[in-house]
């Protein structure tokens, strides 16, 4: 081991408070906790500690300097096994021949403002998820809903165009406390659509099954039909059939991505009077006798 005093870097004369003064400032600078991973400071940390380890005994210091021990501590003419803070030779777990107790904690103690511990790692916050219920247009349209989270914080959570059941909305910094100044984790929004009574949604496609006379079917007709942005006249073919399929085009929805709408899918589908009418009976009865009309062949 070096001169005590030259690791250090002091003179032969200095006082105990400038020995203490400068330890502080080398201690403060070489802090293993400050320069992780560097194991040379590391190396020059113990150098320094284990230096005003000795200089700090009174009497360890008066042997070093009347030339009685060596700069680790060990007597002249013997190789000690290396001086350490604490006063202990490299291998002792006990207080040995340098016994003033110095411990480099209690100097921590005064630089760091308390005892020496690990700092905790920085963590970001947990994720917390939630479920939000919307309403089909809303769902389809997009808006806001309210949502109150666990810290009982109630948020407006926008509803993107055109949300998908089961699409989650991830609301940045909305979760868990993060550790040691680690970030906040985020709310997870899990969306649950509540269903339409006329429309259901395919892709950027809305479907709508709408009921029609049996006059409508048969003779044509304009009728006002829903859409998700309201009410739109549109033209029964003369001669339509239950189950025959029109299109509205880009009366679907808005796609999230291209910004262009889908089209609305309307089903026909022929009611007839309820109760049975009696005079359509006849009428058809009348109709029907004679006509070899085949709407079943392509199932044979």
């Amino acid at each position: 081991m070096k001169d005590p005093y030259s690791v250090l870097g002091v003179a032969k004369s200095a006082s105990d408070a400038e020995l203490k003064k400068t330890y502080r400032t080398l201690a403060k600078k070489l802090h293993p906790d400050i320069n992780a991973g560097d194991d040379k400071i590391a190396e020059r940390f113990k150098e320094v500690s284990a230096a005003y380890g000795l200089l700090r005994d009174k009497d360890l210091r008066a042997r070093y300097d009347r030339g009685e021990i060596n700069p680790d501590g060990s007597e002249k003419g013997f190789q000690g096994g290396g001086f350490h803070p604490g006063g202990m030779r490299s291998g002792e777990m006990g207080s040995g021949q340098f016994g003033d107790g110095f411990d480099p904690e209690e100097i921590f103690a005064s630089i760091f403002g308390g005892r020496r511990q690990r700092q905790p790692r920085r963590q970001k916050g947990p994720d917390r998820t939630y479920r939000l219920r919307v309403d089909f247009l809303d769902a389809v349209k997009g808006g806001k809903k309210s949502l109150t989270l666990d810290n009982n914080k109630t948020l407006n959570v926008t509803i993107p165009t055109n949300v998908r059941e089961g699409q989650k909305i991830r609301l940045k910094g909305q979760g868990g406390t993060g550790t040691a100044g680690g970030a906040n984790g985020d709310a997870l929004i899990e969306i649950t659509i509540t269903k339409h009574p006329l429309f259901r949604c395919e892709g950027n496609d809305i479907h709508l099954d709408l009921p029609i006379t049996l006059a409508e079917a048969v003779t044509g007709a304009k009728v006002n039909i829903p859409t998700i942005d309201g009410t739109v006249a549109m033209t029964i073919p003369k001669g339509s059939s239950s189950g025959q399929i029109l299109r509205l085009k880009a009366k679907g929805a808005t796609d999230p991505k291209t910004k262009s709408r889908g089209d609305q899918y309307v089903r026909l589908q022929i009611m007839l009077p309820s109760p049975p009418d009696d005079e359509l009976e006849k009428v058809i009865t009348k109709w029907a006798r004679g006509k070899n009309q085949d709407v079943r062949s392509h199932m044979t």
